[in-house]
């Protein structure tokens, strides 16, 4: 009934069967794109001699990994995976920007939301496809990592983490909050994604860029002037942080509301007696807080070995409690998209402190380790000082195939990888690039359209201009029909708003479509409501629309036989009615019928709704 919009559920039915679809059918893809390269791999190697040639000239044991780097790809290629499985959850497609992205930028500043929201409309509009790329990109990465520990593709890999860990960083997570007040290391600061796209720069630094400590020396010092300017900022009076403070980063508020989210009993339990804890000496745990902060950001800045342990030590301690005890782990409090931001720096200042501090090269490695590396073999195909290949040479199958066999298996899946996030990067971009929405929400409010084929009611009533039209008026052209009240505050507006958006996604068809709608209030039903309503919504200058209205008998009889139920609302003129729209085919002929709660009204709803419209009409201008 007008006024009666439903709202959407995280949870809806409709929308997780379409995701889990997604994820299946995608899923399937993945598994094809590693079968198909391990078969063409093995075909290669066994069936063309050069690769067996070249395999063999090729052999060698594999350059050792830099322990730091060891520690920070695998990571966070683990990390990686649990993204990608939490991306998986049923509330994520329709939960995301409302749990996730608007509420992180809810506290920024202008320009902030404005980059969030945009990014948040494309998720908002392709919901499903969205969410599913997600997945795959992540899970992608994960994969990426975990099978590549050096050369060129092991580079690509950190390279396409900076790339996505910086767009998660901007556009889900507003920049980790760093323009928004009360910006805290208890918080999160300055975001986990960034955090990643930190990792993934490391991940593509050159070999040689591990050796010795400079590239330690230098992870750890940036660490520790971030953790001293963390401790500045918390002990700022007036930020919330100190006993009475009343801004953003109050502790005992934040912990309060993480303990009220559906979670395991012992967590909340925790996080509860957390919570009386600082509200009940405040004082004291900000003073430790922004003790240990300084503490560990100074030994960090100083470099000095005999200091570095114990301040990880401390760091790690700190970090375990802030994660269990304030980020609630980072998965519990809402939607979790990632496990916050403990985790990633922990594994950054480890990765950091271990090429400080490198192992000792074994005997057998250590001249080579040492020497200077050697020139690399030439290709075959091109003659050492001979120019480079183009690009046509490089994809030439003589090439191509030695290329494929001398891979090794972790090459092999570092390619299948990159096919897995690209399943996601496509449908991220072309639901990024679409200014429609989905059918998906329309369905998910109010259902599949209902197939029909009868001759539809004759009717004959009078325009907003005061012509005459009839149904018969209309043949040869499809017609997509509704009933509205011109004095209706709630559905009505946003179904014609809904009808107007679906003749410009027509385009130029719509010249070969009618907007008709008829008016469902039998005391405001007069021509001045018809033209009131038109101007109100601005759809006076829309050529093939059509708000027909007549007398309270012609209407009632019209009303009848299109099955509109109709009463009046209490305290006022509105009408409840029943939202519902009709497509009439070319010959007069009721193709469809459509269930037209608005619901919400939002912009990704409206959308659409619109879009449905215009399917529905190129569908029956095809099929006449």
């Amino acid at each position: 009934m007008s006024g009666m919009g439903s709202t959407l559920q995280l949870t809806n039915s409709t929308v997780v069967a379409a995701f889990r679809s997604a994820l299946i059918h995608q899923g399937i893809i993945a598994l094809l794109i590693f079968f198909l390269l391990a078969v063409l791999w093995v075909s290669v190697r066994e069936w063309v001699p050069a690769a067996r040639a070249a395999t063999r000239a090729a052999a060698g044991p594999p350059a050792a990994e830099p322990a730091g780097r060891r520690v920070i790809r695998i990571g966070f290629g683990v990390l990686w995976l649990v993204d990608g499985l939490l991306q998986a959850q049923a509330a994520m497609p329709l939960g995301l920007p409302s749990n996730v992205t608007e509420p992180a930028a809810a506290s920024s500043p202008g320009w902030v939301r404005q980059l969030v929201d945009f990014a948040g409309q494309g998720w908002a509009y392709h919901p499903v496809s969205a969410a599913a790329a997600a997945v795959w990109i992540q899970v992608g990465l994960g994969i990426w990592l975990l099978t590549t520990a050096d050369g060129r593709w092991s580079r690509l890999g950190g390279l396409a983490t900076v790339g996505w860990g910086l767009a998660v960083w901007v556009f889900g997570e507003a920049f980790g909050g760093i323009f928004a007040p009360g910006l805290s290391w208890l918080f999160g600061a300055p975001g986990a994604a960034l955090l990643y796209a930190v990792a993934g720069t490391l991940i593509a630094l050159p070999g040689r860029a591990w050796l010795g400590d400079r590239l330690g020396r230098t992870v750890l010092g940036v660490t520790g002037l971030f953790f001293t300017g963390m401790a500045v900022l918390q002990a700022w009076p007036g930020r919330g942080f100190w006993p009475g403070g009343r801004g953003p980063g109050d502790l005992t508020s934040m912990a309060r509301t993480m303990s009220q989210t559906a979670q395991p009993g012992f967590l909340s339990s925790w996080l509860r007696g957390f919570a009386a804890l600082t509200a009940r000496s405040g004082f004291a745990v900000n003073l430790i807080t922004v003790t240990a902060l300084a503490v560990i950001g100074l030994a960090l800045l100083s470099g000095q070995r005999r200091v570095l342990r114990p301040a990880l030590a401390l760091l790690l301690l700190l970090g375990a409690a802030t994660w269990v005890l304030v980020q609630d782990l980072g998965v519990f409090g809402g939607l979790g998209t990632d496990p916050n931001s403990m985790i990633p720096l922990a594994l950054i200042v480890a990765g950091g402190y271990l090429a400080l501090v490198p192992a000792a090269p074994e005997p057998a490695t250590q001249t080579a380790a040492l020497a200077p590396a050697a020139a690399p073999r030439a290709a075959p195909s091109a003659p050492a000082g001979g120019p480079r290949p183009g690009w046509r040479e490089r994809l030439d199958p003589g090439r191509l195939a030695p290329a494929l066999g001398t891979a090794s298996p972790r090459t092999v899946a570092a390619v299948g990888a990159l096919g897995v996030a690209i399943i996601g990067v496509i449908p991220m971009a072309a639901a990024s690039a679409s200014s429609t929405a989905s059918p998906i929400i329309a369905q998910a409010l109010d259902g599949s359209s209902a197939p029909l084929d009868f001759r539809a009611p004759a009717f004959q009533l009078t325009n907003q201009r005061g012509q005459l039209v009839s149904l018969a008026s209309l043949r040869g052209k499809v017609v997509l029909l509704t009933f509205l009240d011109p004095v209706c505050t709630s559905d009505c507006p946003l179904i014609a708003q809904e009808f107007k958006q679906a003749d410009q996604l027509l385009g130029g068809q719509a010249r070969q479509v009618e907007l008709v709608a008829v008016v469902t209030n039998p005391v405001y039903h007069q021509l001045a409501y018809t033209q009131a309503f038109d101007r109100q919504e601005r759809l006076a200058g829309l050529p093939n629309w059509q708000y027909l209205t007549g007398s309270v008998a012609q209407l009632k009889q019209v009303w009848q036989k299109y099955g509109v139920a109709a009463q009046i609302l209490p305290a006022g003129g509105m009408i409840g009615h029943s939202d519902l729209a009709y497509v009439i085919g070319r010959t007069g002929r009721t193709r469809q019928e459509l269930n037209f709660d608005p619901g919400p009204g939002t912009a990704s709803s409206q959308a659409s709704f619109a879009d449905e419209l215009s399917s529905a009409a190129r569908q029956n201008l095809r099929a006449s």
